[in-house]
């Protein structure tokens, strides 16, 4: 995955912060995203409700 250099550091000082590994805080982030459009699930479409 490509991400910015100054993306990548906040990510590190953040899971840092967290007593997490980089790659367990992206997974997280990526996680909560997720939820925010309605997918809780991998292969569901978000609820329309």
């Amino acid at each position: 995955m490509r991400v910015k250099p100054e993306v990548l550091e906040t990510i590190e000082r953040l899971a840092a912060s967290e007593l997490r590994s980089v790659n367990a805080q992206v997974e997280i982030l990526l996680r909560e995203a997720l939820a925010r459009r309605g997918i809780s699930r991998l292969g569901r479409e978000p609820d329309d409700g």
